[in-house]
């Protein structure tokens, strides 16, 4: 059986080319085959002296061309596989998912508006693709550090964990990277604080637990959901950062020089059936200073 290839997505930008070096060490890591696509939008349909009259032929590409040259050095890159395709790249991008392990693409592409934290082609494959999908921001993201949260030195890999609502896919993902990295796993799993209670209508009562108590119930349930991933993942240091308040927010305080930070995306629900991102998920791929990775549910993969 053939090794699904890590995929680059690629249109000359800077952004994408941050992001094809990403990729390259992430199929070196898998020893996976690497395949460079750029799509190409054509619309025969256009203003004739917007665009060329027909499509450019599939070997003149000069973008591809350029990643030849780039990669050229490279003495243990792994083996690369180049392709142009025609189309829209918020559609065909997220069809690549379709035939790879995972694809990599830069937070903002040629056609973005530079004020855009996240460009269309990113926040699409995010949601619909059905394999990992990784974003590679721009290096100038800056974040500010959790004051409450101790990080260990060395590489790290950062991993939400919703303990109302774990999703298996996103840690084993989360496990699996960190052991290919020699990295630590960081989890941040979020409470809410303060609880509150209604007794009638515009009264509020305190709560009658305690915060530790949250606290600890927090970090009791991620243990158990982290249980079968730590068993297949000895070597995989964990620390777990269970935290008041925002999840969104501690996960981008903990991107801060993280290799990676790892969410989830949003099942299908029976009267929501399609693809959706959480809140916390677009907030992540919106300011993390770190590439993020949106894991899809395990039954998009099957």
């Amino acid at each position: 059986m053939s090794t699904l290839p890590v995929i680059a997505a690629v249109d000359g930008s800077d952004d994408s080319l941050r992001a094809l070096d990403w990729a390259v060490d992430a199929a070196r890591r898998r020893r996976a085959p690497l395949r460079v696509v750029h799509v190409r939008q054509y619309a025969a349909w256009a203003q004739p002296d917007v665009l060329v009259a027909g499509p450019p032929a599939p070997d003149d590409d000069p973008v591809l061309d350029d990643v030849r040259e780039r990669l050229a050095d490279i003495a243990d890159r792994p083996v690369v596989e180049y392709l142009a395709q025609e189309g829209a790249p918020s559609a065909v991008v997220p069809e690549l998912g379709s035939s790879a392990q995972l694809l990599v693409l830069g937070s903002r592409g040629r056609g973005g508006f530079a004020s855009l934290l996240l460009g269309s082609n990113g926040m699409a494959a995010a949601r619909d693709a059905e394999c990992p999908v990784v974003v590679v921001p721009r290096p100038d993201r800056e974040v500010h550090d959790d004051e409450g949260m101790a990080v260990e030195p060395g590489p790290r890999v950062v991993v939400g964990l919703q303990v109302d609502a774990p999703d298996e896919a996103t840690l084993a993902f989360a496990h699996t990277e960190a052991g290919l990295r020699g990295a630590r796993l960081q989890v941040v799993a979020a409470y809410q604080w303060p609880l509150q209670a209604w007794a009638v209508p515009g009264e509020l009562v305190p709560p009658i637990v305690d915060q530790d108590a949250v606290e600890n119930e927090t970090r009791t349930l991620a243990e158990g959901f982290l249980a079968p991933h730590r068993k297949r993942h000895p070597d995989v240091p964990v620390d777990i950062h269970a935290a008041p308040g925002d999840a969104a927010g501690h996960l981008v305080a903990a991107s801060k020089d993280a290799e990676l930070v790892v969410v989830g995306r949003h099942r299908r629900r029976l009267l929501a059936p399609a693809r959706m991102m959480g809140s916390v998920t677009q907030a992540v791929l919106l300011h993390a200073a770190s590439p993020v990775a949106v894991v899809p549910p395990e039954a998009a993969n099957g």
